[in-house]
């Protein structure tokens, strides 16, 4: 599983990707692209490399190993003339570069796509950024808290009585990458049709805005602007967390016939035929009533035994899981959504299989994030562009790689 002699499996293993950038919005793109096969080179600056090698939580910094696993890394001083060269020589031999840096950075480094498609008439590049390439507001510093909070998500999030919360996790980093590999992927595609390449714009913001549901159009239609409503979602219910005796489960009943069902499993199936939860609309309603008579019969009960009812009453639910209910639950290892990837330093490490799965060109995890800063400088200047030893270690001495 971890190593790197292993040839590449997946449906872009003739695609090769140039990764530029740092942190999540950019190589979250590349991450998936190397997930499916293709031959993805990480540049580094030498010295430091990406952040992303020092984060992640608990006792070690262990992220890196995720989202630069299967990809080729190497260092090239993009600050100076001769690795700004370097670069574009590897961007003249691929499909596809991706960057994420501050708009406006790619051309002051010579390599903007009118230069690059000079060399390389059918390449596909791709930018992801806070606020997009054009605009007011393009050259502005933007991280993902940003463009959640701009792209309507922010708000939406928590407990009404209180600020916006966040997601937890770095949504809108990994939804402006989704979205990059997506315009990708169709730009691979008319490629082949037409033989052009083509600029990707991909703005934090806009990949926020796109998963905003009706949002807009209720505020133009009806001066509606949503709120934010906590775990539940107004107008629809049953379908929240309730207290067991042990713990807490999710319950989703709101569609009529579900909710027949769960009131049959709670013995209480007059709760059905009652005005005012009768119907989708009379349960939003009476949202908060209805809550507290589930939440009362939970409290009587386990996680187990309600979960249990559930199923056997074909109601949608399940517990809330954290890493080690994933860990131990047999659905996630029938389907290896978690799957071994050791390395030398953590023998049993654990990790997100690669999605979605695929049934005649599946991917697989090859190697982790490889920690050495450069490890393979050699191999690729040497496949890639023909340098040399007495060339390699010239730019090891000038600080060029």
């Amino acid at each position: 599983m971890t190593d790197e002699n292993t040839e590449r499996k997946g449906p872009l293993t003739d695609i090769r990707m140039i990764e530029l950038g740092q942190l999540i919005a950019g190589p979250f793109c590349g991450q998936l692209f190397a997930d499916m096969g293709a031959d993805v080179i990480k540049v580094e600056p030498p010295g430091t490399g990406d952040p992303m090698r020092v984060w992640g939580r608990g006792d070690y910094p262990l992220w890196w190993r995720v989202c630069a696993r299967n990809k080729r890394v190497v260092t090239a001083n993009l600050r100076e003339p001769e690795g700004q060269a370097l670069v574009r020589r590897l961007i003249a031999e691929a499909d596809v570069v991706l960057e994420n840096f501050r708009p406006g950075t790619m051309e002051r480094w010579g390599l903007s796509y009118e230069e690059l498609s000079k060399d390389n008439p059918g390449l596909i590049m791709v930018r992801v950024s806070g606020y997009g390439q054009t605009g007011p507001y393009a050259k502005r510093a933007g991280y993902a808290a940003i463009g959640e909070a701009m792209g309507g998500m922010r708000y939406l999030c928590g407990e009404p009585d209180r600020q916006p919360s966040r997601a937890g996790l770095s949504i809108g980093d990994t939804l402006a990458a989704t979205y990059a590999t997506v315009g990708a992927l169709a730009a691979l595609h008319h490629r082949e049709k037409t033989g052009e390449g083509q600029v990707i714009d991909a703005s934090i913001y806009e990949s926020v805005l796109n998963v905003m549901e009706a949002t807009i159009p209720e505020y133009t239609v009806s001066n509606y602007i949503r709120e934010r409503s906590g775990s539940t979602l107004p107008g629809v219910s049953p379908s929240n967390i309730y207290d067991c005796s042990d713990g807490i489960f999710l319950i989703a009943a709101n569609q009529d016939t579900v909710f027949k069902r769960l009131t049959a499993a709670m013995g209480q199936p007059e709760l059905a035929e009652d005005p005012r939860f009768d119907s989708h609309t009379s349960r939003g309603a009476n949202m908060q009533e209805l809550d507290d008579i589930i939440n009362a019969w939970t409290k009587t009960k386990t996680v187990e035994e309600v979960e249990a009812l559930m199923q056997e009453a074909g109601v949608p639910a399940g517990k809330i899981y954290r890493a080690p209910e994933m860990l131990d639950d047999p659905h996630f290892e029938a389907r290896d959504s978690i799957v071994d990837t050791p390395t030398d330093d953590w023998p049993d490490l654990k990790m997100q299989n690669i999605f979605p799965k695929m049934s005649k060109t599946q991917g697989e995890i090859r190697w982790t994030g490889n920690t050495t800063l450069g490890a393979h400088n050699d191999e690729v200047y040497r496949e890639v562009l023909g340098l040399s030893d007495e060339e390699l270690e010239r730019l090891r001495s000038a600080s060029i790689i």
